[in-house]
């Protein structure tokens, strides 16, 4: 993974994290003046209510400047993670120390905090907590402000009830948290994995053009050899004229080959833009189709157009012309008595559906965005559509597979006009 996306992963993940906290806490003020709220109105029991209003509004006020400091790009560190952890940890523990202090049920509450610490932080921040949770618990068990609560029987029904609350509210909020992460964390290995996939099949192209530019300088002897001979042979006037005729279309399949050899010297290595003409997309798309037809004129093709208007222009890319000749070529290798194409041009998308009536894609066929060649598929297929995926998937395309009905196989190339305008 280049090194830009690994910084903009890990800045989105540490953002997550402290957008985690701050729900965290969002609960945490809640939970405050509901208690505030219910039990004297519940339990009639006597609350200061002033010292625990002041801990709920600093609370608040710390939870305002922390969402602001989310609309800012600058990277959350451990120790702003283990900064907030430890506010969160303080606000309570002075909010029990005004409510009974060990005594009080929700003393238990301090536990999630420390749970998700150490899902969260590094091995000695997350210590570093627990160590103070645990010193906030030995503190509250001797320093506090006892309530007043004048029926002991009731207090312990309460302090039963409110022990069960609180283990249940703990349960609950430690799951929700590490359910989140543990999402989070596989969205993560899932990013790493595709990427992972996409510099192989990068390398994997990268040799094939390699191996493709030296066998292009070495058939051009052995080519130049051929258009000889077969251009002596075009003019035997010995020959009949099938054997003419023959010998005349055997010299223009290798002027072609000449010139496609000359053009993928030529563009090895270049990008779209050194060297693309601006073309109208229909223009673009008909001088495809028509290579195509002069490559192999036995296979009939049918095209049917829907270009609309006004047309669009775009700066033409050999290596999405390479692509869509793939595509045409793999479908005229399965179903060679015919095949049909469907090209639509709109304004915002280029679409060219391939149909054959093949022998359709195999049953574990998949394409090369999950394995790369595809084994087992239909013979040429493998490094043809392994290079039309890189190339289309360079533009921000997509290369989509379909069983035809009644047998056969549909390919769909989509393309966004946005990357290829000039």
């Amino acid at each position: 993974m280049p090194l830009q996306t690994h910084s903009h992963a890990s800045l989105s993940r540490s953002a997550d994290t402290l957008r985690r906290l701050l729900a965290l806490r969002g609960w945490s003020v809640a939970g405050m003046s509901l208690v505030i709220l219910a039990v004297p109105w519940l339990l009639d029991i006597p609350l200061p209510a002033l010292p625990l209003l002041q801990v709920v509004a600093g609370l608040v006020i710390i939870h305002l400047l922390s969402l602001a400091r989310l609309r800012h790009p600058a990277k959350v560190r451990q120790a702003e993670l283990f900064l907030h952890l430890t506010i969160d940890l303080g606000a309570w523990s002075v909010f029990l120390y005004y409510t009974g202090g060990a005594t009080n049920p929700l003393i238990s509450l301090l536990l999630p905090l420390v749970a998700i610490g150490a899902a969260s932080l590094s091995a000695p921040y997350a210590w570093a907590l627990a160590g103070l949770a645990v010193a906030a618990y030995s503190i509250l068990w001797d320093f506090n402000e006892q309530l007043d609560i004048y029926d002991s029987g009731l207090a312990v029904h309460w302090h039963l009830a409110g022990m069960w609350l609180t283990f249940a509210l703990s349960a609950a909020v430690i799951v929700w948290y590490v359910v989140r992460m543990t999402a989070t964390i596989r969205r993560r290995d899932q990013a790493l994995a595709e990427a992972r996939e996409a510099r192989l099949r990068n390398e994997r192209i990268v040799a094939l053009g390699n191996l493709a530019a030296g066998a292009a300088h070495e058939l051009g002897t052995p080519l130049g050899t051929m258009a000889i001979l077969a251009g002596e042979l075009a003019r035997n006037p010995t020959l009949d004229p099938d054997t003419r005729a023959d010998a005349e279309l055997l010299g223009e399949q290798i002027t072609h080959c000449k010139a496609i050899l000359g053009n993928l010297t030529l563009r090895a290595g270049s990008l779209r833009a050194e060297g693309g003409e601006i073309l109208a997309a229909e223009a673009w798309l008909r001088g495809i189709i028509e290579r195509w037809r002069s490559l192999r004129p036995h296979v009939p093709l049918s095209v049917r157009w829907d270009c609309g208007t006004p047309e669009p222009e775009l700066v033409a890319d050999a290596t999405l012309e390479q692509a869509i000749h793939n595509l045409i070529n793999n479908a005229a290798d399965a179903s060679p008595d015919g095949v049909e194409c469907e090209v639509r041009v709109s304004a915002g998308e280029i679409q060219v559906r391939v149909l054959d009536r093949g022998p359709g894609m195999p049953a574990d066929f998949r394409p090369p965005t999950e394995r790369f060649p595809p084994d087992g598929a239909r013979d040429g297929l493998g490094i043809g559509l392994l290079l039309a995926y890189g190339a289309v998937e360079r533009c921000g395309g997509l290369i989509h597979f379909d069983r035809r009905p009644g047998g056969g196989t549909i390919v769909t190339l989509t393309l966004p006009l946005a990357r290829l305008h000039p």
